[in-house]
């Protein structure tokens, strides 16, 4: 599996909401980057590419599972952003998040990477809908076109 981000001082998702980097620690990181997908815009990702997505991507701060770190890095399991409006979480993961948010009782205060010039728009919106369907959460598919509308 080809690295996309390291250590995600910010994590694909969208802690969706306050992703990596955030808290009052300070660390060094990585970052190294791949091309967007150069298969046609038809065809989209597969769900599975989502989750390999995800594991290369945000799982170094969202966890595995899904579940965050408590006051560092914000869970995207049951999280209400995560499975509420398609269009808050296609906006978090491609634009990137910073300042204080509060997730499921607790408050974050970090900064997501924007992963726009990362990720195509159908690599973003499969690893949106394994985060959606994904540890318990039971939330809709996004589209390629979906993310493509959030400009």
């Amino acid at each position: 599996m080809k690295p996309v981000l390291s250590i995600l001082a910010a994590c694909a998702l969208g802690a969706l909401v306050a992703g990596c980097g955030g808290g009052s620690s300070s660390s060094s990181s990585t970052t190294t980057t791949t091309t967007a997908s150069s298969a046609p815009a038809a065809a989209g990702a597969s769900t599975s590419d989502g989750a390999k997505i995800y594991d290369t991507n945000c799982s170094s701060c969202h966890g595995a599972a899904g579940a965050g770190a408590k006051g560092m890095f914000p869970p995207l399991a049951g999280n209400a952003t995560v499975t509420g409006d398609p269009m808050a979480v296609v906006h978090i993961v491609r634009n990137g998040l910073t300042g204080t948010i509060e997730v499921n009782g607790s408050t974050y205060n970090g900064q997501m990477p924007a992963w726009k010039a990362q990720l195509s728009n159908a690599d973003i919106a499969a690893v949106i809908t394994h985060i959606r369907t994904s540890w318990g959460n039971k939330a809709s598919a996004v589209t390629e076109a979906q993310v493509d509308a959030d400009k």
